[in-house]
């Protein structure tokens, strides 16, 4: 299982932002899209950034509620982390656990295809179990 069979089957769509909108446009798209994590990047298909609810919860801590007026920029992440189409469903596991994160944007000929969050690959990783339990268990009922 890879990458690409996971956006086969979720899609490819990708909520993104601009830098220069605010922490609370951000807060208001994450809770509308019910998602956590948002693309940063300009109109082309470049990713500047990435901002996860993480990232809003430790500066809400630090900054208290003066950061909702912020611009997403202030907040982002600029050094993304992403992945392929054929990387392995393994492989984003070990990335995911590795740098602590839980949403990867998938990238293909430096554009913006798609992105995987922890809960698609724990999903894709607990249907594959299921079909190969299911295998086996039609093996030993022909046997």
């Amino acid at each position: 299982m890879n990458v690409a069979a996971i956006l086969k089957s979720k899609g490819r769509d990708v909520a993104t932002i601009a830098p220069d909108a605010t922490i609370n446009d951000a807060v208001l798209l994450l809770r509308r899209r019910r998602i956590g994590a948002l693309v940063i990047g300009d109109h082309g298909s470049g990713v500047a950034g990435i901002l996860s609810e993480r990232d809003i919860v430790r500066a809400l801590a630090d900054y208290g509620a003066r950061i909702f007026d912020l611009p997403v920029s202030a907040l982002m992440t600029r050094r993304v982390i992403a992945c392929a189409p054929e990387d392995s469903v393994s492989d984003l596991m070990a990335e995911m656990t590795a740098h602590r994160i839980r949403h990867l944007p998938v990238m293909k000929n430096d554009a913006l295809i798609g992105i995987v969050s922890i809960g698609d690959v724990v999903k894709h990783h607990v249907d594959a179990v299921e079909h190969e339990a299911d295998a086996m268990r039609q093996f030993i009922a022909s046997a």
